[in-house]
């Protein structure tokens, strides 16, 4: 680390730190936002691929899925929708199994 203060300190790299252009990205711009309708990506078979070996040929395990989740988010109006849409689902479904449960005792 001292070696890294040393060049800012050096006066013809001064400009590094204080150039927007050599700053890190900040964490929340960092991924691309998509919207609702390449939600399917995320969880489709058709994009999950899974490795076995990393471009050098080192063994890894990992799929293609986590990737798209490292690089892509949904967008903030998309994923409360997402967020609601599910909630739904399962107060549905719930009411389903209630529905199921009490006609079974019927009969």
């Amino acid at each position: 680390m001292s070696s890294q203060e040393e060049i800012l300190s050096d006066g013809r790299f001064s400009c590094v730190a204080r150039d927007p252009r050599f700053w890190e990205m900040p964490e929340k711009e960092r991924k691309v936002k998509i919207d609702k309708r390449f939600r399917a990506m995320f969880h489709d078979k058709k994009f999950k691929l899974r490795y076995t070996v990393d471009k050098r040929g080192r063994p890894v395990n990992y799929t293609s899925t986590e990737n798209l989740r490292k690089f892509y988010a949904l967008s903030e109006s998309d994923s409360d929708l997402s967020g609601s849409d599910s909630k739904e689902l399962t107060v549905k479904k719930k009411k389903k199994k209630k529905a199921k449960s009490k006609g079974e005792a019927d009969s």
